[in-house]
């Protein structure tokens, strides 16, 4: 299928007198489309983040990559330096769980007002600390799909502290797709065994994908770590898993 011409901007959503700032990108072409949240690593929006929210647009959907740092750093985004990746952790440190679900709710809110989005059949889609955070918005009553890549501490905590994220795993309505590397020394293999065996024991219909050779971010082509085979099986197997969405 050709990739569709899009549409881009930056949008605010208002709630509660918080602002969220958040990165919209949809096809161009008037149609009737589902809707992806796009959730970020610990650097932001940034241009990898930007690019994945393009590249879902051009399949056919409305995406929507909303900044989950902005109640303690609004307009942050960075590279991939050590400096970078301890400001970007410190940032991911003070985020809280509700917090998180509330802003991906209002993300979802907002597409849902959009005339060209579908008003049930949404999912998502997180990177490293993303990745985490799409395992909790899996548990959202909207979310039918979820791809979560390599979110680290699923199985440890969660965002804000509590029980961590896993106990909430019998509370996902639809299916998730978990991407890990084997090379990722962030995530174990037995964390995944758990994941894995977690989505199993609740029957959520799932798949766990292991990739040989890969390092954690392995996705992102701006990173050190990206290896580009893994990364490429995984992209069709997300573009499998939304495909359920239309």
């Amino acid at each position: 299928m050709a990739e569709q011409a899009i549409i881009t901007t930056t949008v605010n959503l208002l709630q509660d007198n918080i602002q969220v700032s958040a990165y919209l990108a949809e096809p161009k072409e008037p149609g009737s489309y589902p809707g992806i949240v796009v959730l970020q690593e610990i650097f932001g929006v940034n241009v990898h983040i930007r690019d994945v929210t393009e590249r879902i647009a051009k399949l056919g959907y409305v995406a929507i990559a909303p900044a989950l740092f902005q109640r303690t750093a609004p307009g942050f985004e960075t590279g991939y330096t050590p400096e970078d990746i301890e400001t970007g952790r410190g940032y991911a440190m003070q985020t809280q769980a509700s917090e998180l679900l509330s802003d991906i709710q209002l993300a979802i809110d907002y597409l849902k007002n959009l005339p060209q989005v579908k008003k049930d059949s949404f999912g998502c889609i997180g990177f490293c600390f993303g990745g985490h955070v799409a395992y909790l918005a899996a548990t959202l009553p909207d979310i039918k799909a979820t791809a979560s890549f390599y979110g680290a501490g699923i199985t440890t905590r969660t965002p804000g502290g509590g029980p961590p994220t896993i106990t909430r795993t019998r509370e996902i309505p639809g299916t998730l797709y978990a991407f890990f590397g084997k090379e990722d020394a962030s995530i174990p293999p037995e964390q995944v065994d758990e994941i894995e065996a977690e989505l199993e024991k609740y029957k959520i219909p799932h798949r766990v994908f292991r990739y040989d050779g890969a390092d954690h971010g392995f996705f992102c082509d701006l990173r050190a770590s990206y290896n580009p085979k893994a990364a490429a099986d995984a992209w069709e197997q997300a573009k499998q898993l939304f495909s359920q969405l239309n």
